[in-house]
C-alpha cells in the first residue's frame, strides 16, 4: 500500500463549539463523526472537553484514558502514541484524560499557549481526511486552542428560549481570532438541535436563526430523540445503536450536508463502508 502523501492529503479541522452547556455539542461531535466514517472518511476524534463525554459516548472507559488529551498538549506526547481505534471502522479518538481539568491554568504560562493544538495536530500529517474536536462549554484557552487550530467551526444551537443570546459571544470570538489568530477560521454552520415539532417554541427558535445567521444555519435540524441518549448510555452512536430511530437518520443527513458543504473528500486510504 502507498502512504498517504502528507503534504497533498492535509485533514480538514473542524471545532464543534458552544460556550453553553447542554445544546448538544458532544453528542453532534459524536454521532457527525460516526457518520462520517460511516461514509467513507478517515476520522479522529479530538476530545478537550475535561468532561470526556464524547470519550465515553464511542465507548472509551476510564480506565484506557491514562494519557489522552493532555499529554497531547500539555506533554508534547506524540499522537500516534495517544490514539485509540473504535468500533466504528474508519473512527479513531484521542481521550479526555483526567488531567486535562487542570490544562486551562497549566496553558496560561506556556509558551505559544493558543497554539498547542494546531502544533500538535500539524505532526499527526496526512492520516486523516477529517480532524474533529469536541470542545468544553467555554470560550476559556483550551476551546480558544481548537478554535485556533480549526479551519471551520460547527455550532450547535439549542431550539430553546435564550439560545441565540448565548452564540452571540461565540460569533464576536470567532470573528476577532479571524483578524488574529487564524484567519483561516470560517463558521462553517450553525446546527439546530434538540427539535420538538410540537413544541411551537422551537419552530420559532428556527425561524429566528435562520432570519438571523440566514445560508449558515444547516438545513438539517436535529430532533429531540430518546434513541440518541440511550445510544450514548451504551457506548455507541445513534446509527449503530438503531439505524431506523429519527437521530439516527437525522445525524446521517447532517453528515451528508457537512459533506457537501465542506467539500470534503476521502484521501487514499478512506474506502466506502457498506
Amino acid at each position: 500500500m502507498q502512504p498517504v502523501d502528507k503534504a497533498a492529503h492535509t485533514p480538514r479541522i473542524i471545532a464543534l463549539a458552544n460556550q453553553k452547556g447542554g445544546v448538544g455539542k458532544t453528542t453532534t461531535a459524536i454521532n457527525l463523526a460516526a457518520g462520517l466514517a460511516t461514509a467513507g472518511f478517515r476520522v479522529l476524534l479530538i476530545d478537550i472537553d475535561p468532561q470526556g463525554n464524547a470519550s465515553t459516548g464511542l465507548g472509551i472507559g476510564y480506565e484506557n484514558r491514562r494519557r489522552g488529551t493532555y499529554a497531547l498538549i500539555g506533554e508534547d506526547a506524540p499522537a500516534a502514541d495517544l490514539i485509540q481505534e473504535t468500533s466504528i471502522p474508519g473512527l479513531s479518538v484521542i481521550a479526555a484524560d483526567t488531567e486535562l481539568a487542570g490544562a486551562e491554568l497549566e496553558l496560561v504560562m506556556s509558551d505559544r499557549r493558543e497554539f498547542r493544538l494546531r502544533d500538535a495536530i500539524a505532526r499527526i500529517g496526512g492520516e486523516y481526511d477529517v480532524i474533529l474536536i469536541d470542545c468544553p462549554p467555554s470560550l476559556g484557552l483550551l476551546t480558544l486552542n481548537a478554535l485556533v487550530a480549526a479551519q471551520a467551526v460547527i455550532v450547535p444551537l439549542q431550539c430553546e428560549f435564550f439560545a441565540l443570546e448565548g452564540i452571540s459571544q461565540l460569533v464576536r470570538t470567532i470573528n476577532s481570532l479571524c483578524k488574529s489568530l487564524n484567519t483561516a477560521l470560517k463558521l462553517e454552520g450553525i446546527v439546530l438541535t434538540m427539535y420538538d415539532r410540537r413544541n411551537n417554541l422551537s419552530e420559532l427558535v428556527a425561524a429566528d436563526a435562520r432570519g438571523f445567521f440566514g445560508d449558515r444555519v444547516m438545513e438539517t435540524v436535529i430532533p429531540r430523540n430518546i434513541r440518541i441518549s440511550e445510544a450514548q448510555s451504551h457506548g455507541q452512536a445513534v446509527m449503530f445503536y438503531d439505524a431506523r430511530s429519527s437521530g439516527s437518520q437525522a445525524y446521517r443527513a447532517l453528515s451528508e450536508e457537512v459533506i457537501a458543504r465542506l467539500a470534503l473528500k476521502a484521501g487514499r486510504k478512506g474506502k466506502k463502508q457498506g
